[in-house]
C-alpha cells in the first residue's frame, strides 16, 4: 500500500500511516467533532499574535490542516501533503502548549501526533536552516543574539 512519491526515490508508507491513525482515532474523531471554529484558541497563541492575527497560525487551523486532513483521507496522503502538514506544524507552531480550547481539545497533543506521522514517513524540517527563521522578526533577532 506504498504511494510512490512524484520524482523522488521516496515512498509513502500509508499502511503506517493508518496504523498510527487508527491508535489515536477516538480522539481525532471526537477533537474534529467538537471544534467549533470559535477562534478562541487564537488568542492564547503567540505565534498568531504576532504574525498579525494570521489565521493560518491560529492553533485550530494548524490542527484542522493536519490531523484532519490526516483523518478524512484514511492516512491516504501524498508526500506533497505530508510537505505542506511539516511546514504547518513546524514551521508555524512551536509546541508551547498554551493553546487553550473551551471545548477541552488538546491540540498541542494532536500537533505532536501530526509531527509524529510526518516524522515516521522521513518528512520532517531540515536542521540545518537558521535557528529561528519561522519565528517572528523580533524573536528572530533576539535567537540570533545568543
Amino acid at each position: 500500500m506504498s504511494e510512490q512519491a512524484i520524482g523522488t526515490n521516496n515512498t509513502i508508507e500509508t499502511k503506517e500511516i493508518r496504523n498510527l491513525l487508527k491508535k489515536q482515532k477516538k480522539k481525532m474523531r471526537l477533537s474534529l467533532t467538537v471544534c467549533a471554529h470559535c477562534s478562541l484558541c487564537a488568542e492564547s497563541c503567540f505565534m498568531y499574535m504576532s504574525h498579525d492575527k494570521n489565521p493560518q497560525y491560529m492553533p485550530s487551523h494548524k490542527f484542522i490542516n493536519s490531523i484532519g486532513i490526516l483523518y478524512r483521507k484514511r492516512g491516504k496522503v501524498s508526500r506533497s501533503s505530508l510537505e505542506e502538514m511539516r511546514d504547518i506544524v513546524w514551521k508555524k507552531c512551536v509546541l508551547c502548549m498554551r493553546c487553550y480550547c473551551p471545548f477541552g481539545i488538546n491540540i498541542p497533543n494532536m500537533i505532536a501526533f501530526a509531527r509524529s506521522i510526518c516524522r515516521s514517513q522521513g518528512i520532517y524540517p531540515p536542521y540545518d536552516e537558521e535557528p529561528g527563521d519561522s519565528l517572528p522578526s523580533f524573536s528572530r533577532e533576539a535567537v540570533r543574539k545568543q
